[in-house]
């Protein structure tokens, strides 16, 4: 039976900064990001065709959903490189960790027990992103922190600041701090959700693989495939509520 492992593996330490499987994967959707930012940026046509269609097709779509929420164009524009990035980011990722080699290719080091006896982990070099609470918290936390300036720069700080601070009467003051204290629960639902969902994917699939190795998998490989896009969809359209929320003036 392989070892499961919740936290994500360190391959090397750089100045005493560890350096783990989940943030090489990070860096690689990254970097992928880049190079599809830039081939099409650079073929952009005033008549499109190909690539750019398909692209102009999910942008026009993902912004008529926007401009849905947040009842204007302009908005729906303004806030979409915001909500488009995470969406992006985070099924890149999430379809990232189950491609073949991801998981499976690694090396293995030695280890000690808690008694001293020696064994040997393998320890792979890629793995899911998200299987790894820290990126998900990371995440989380710039999701939210991204509403409260996008808040701030539409109503101002100091009417933005006054929705969780304020001593007009008790009730206000009480809402007010129910208020701010959900600013950290949004980090924890963002953060468990998206681990919870992929982490649990992955370990279903080393399961499934092992008991039945040959044909078994293929099917919850397609339902990973949809739940990745599930929670890709659902992280960017919470942070397109809560950002329409917080520009709302009323």
């Amino acid at each position: 039976m392989p070892h499961i492992e919740i936290a994500a593996e360190k391959l090397i330490s750089i100045f005493g900064f560890p350096i783990t499987n989940t943030l090489v994967t990070s860096w690689v959707v990254v970097g992928i990001l880049i190079v599809l930012a830039t081939l099409i940026s650079r073929r952009v046509a005033i008549i499109p065709g190909g690539v750019q269609n398909i692209f102009e097709f999910f942008t026009e779509s993902f912004l008529d959903l926007m401009e849905g929420m947040f009842g204007s164009r302009e908005n729906a524009e303004r806030y979409f490189p915001i909500v488009a990035t995470i969406f992006l980011f985070v099924i890149i990722s999430n379809w990232l960790g189950i491609l073949p080699g991801v998981g499976s290719i690694g090396f293995f080091e030695h280890t000690a027990g808690e008694h001293g006896e020696a064994g040997i982990k393998f320890v792979p070099l890629f793995r899911s992103a998200a299987s790894d609470l820290n990126v998900t918290l990371a995440l989380g936390i710039v999701a939210v922190l991204l509403v409260n300036i996008a808040g701030a720069q539409a109503i101002g700080i100091g009417r933005h600041l006054g929705k969780y601070f304020t001593l007009k009467n008790p009730i206000d003051t009480f809402v007010g701090l129910l208020e701010f204290i959900s600013e950290f629960a949004k980090i924890i639902s963002f953060s468990f959700r998206l681990f919870g969902n992929v982490f649990a994917g992955e370990v279903l699939l080393v399961i499934v693989g092992l008991l039945v190795p040959y044909g078994a998998p293929i099917p919850f490989l397609l339902l990973e495939i949809f739940v990745g896009f599930i929670q890709a969809l659902v992280f960017a359209m919470l942070t397109m509520v809560f950002i329409s929320i917080a520009v709302a003036h009323h």
